[in-house]
């Protein structure tokens, strides 16, 4: 999953950044509104943390702009402001959710995590799969219980895979979503992620559509 985050204080940017990544995610970090704005209107996102006082152009107007423009990628706003009505103001902007400073870093990663999974149509933390369970507050894969060790690389492919079952998934958007800005992207290392993925699995899990992609096919799997 891939994340922007859009904060001026430099060390705040960098402490949300480290928290994500550490986390799993992919970093994409931005600086003042208008490189902001740019990076959420031309990169694909799982979902991006946004500041409302930022420079240039601020963040309700990213914001704004944003949803005027069709961008639909979940967003959360920080703000320093106390006053309802600021909160208000976010939320009829276009906001997902918001949280205010001073914040702990895992409110804010418990937040991500709600974001995307209801993004992707899930309820819970825990994605379910016939045998195959993924634990999101745990990066953790279990199959009929039993624990799979997984490279971060492997579990960030399954974890894109479930959250979006039953859509054919290409190489390039698995490599859009799982490398952030400054990676040498190389769509071709996907196919061998996917070929360790069916490997540690034990099961015939991942299909392959021939020309377009991969796909995790919920009905195959249904108990």
């Amino acid at each position: 999953m891939r994340i922007l985050v859009v904060e001026d204080d430099k060390d705040l940017n960098g402490q949300l950044a480290a928290a994500l990544k550490e986390a799993g995610y992919a970093v994409d970090c931005a600086f003042d509104g208008e490189e902001g704005h740019f990076l959420g209107d031309t990169e694909p996102y799982d979902a991006i943390i946004l500041d409302i006082g930022l420079p240039q152009m601020d963040g309700l107007s990213v914001l704004e702009q944003w949803r005027r423009d069709g961008r639909a990628v979940p967003v959360l706003l920080l703000t320093a402001r106390d006053r309802w009505s600021d909160k208000v103001q976010g939320i009829d902007a276009g906001a997902d959710d918001y949280v205010a400073k001073p914040f702990h870093v895992e409110e804010v990663l418990a937040r991500i995590r709600a974001l995307v999974r209801r993004a992707a149509g899930h309820a819970s933390n825990e994605l379910v799969c016939g045998p195959v369970r993924l634990d999101l507050r745990a990066s953790r894969v279990t199959v009929d219980g039993n624990p799979v060790k997984l490279t971060s690389h492997e579990y960030k492919v399954l974890e894109y895979l479930m959250h979006h079952v039953d859509k054919v998934v290409s190489r390039t958007e698995l490599t859009e979503h799982l490398y952030d800005q400054d990676f040498d992207r190389d769509s071709n290392t996907i196919e061998v992620f996917v070929g360790r993925l069916r490997k540690k699995i034990g099961i015939d899990f991942i299909e392959t559509i021939r020309g377009l992609g991969y796909r995790i096919d919920s009905a195959s799997h249904a108990a």
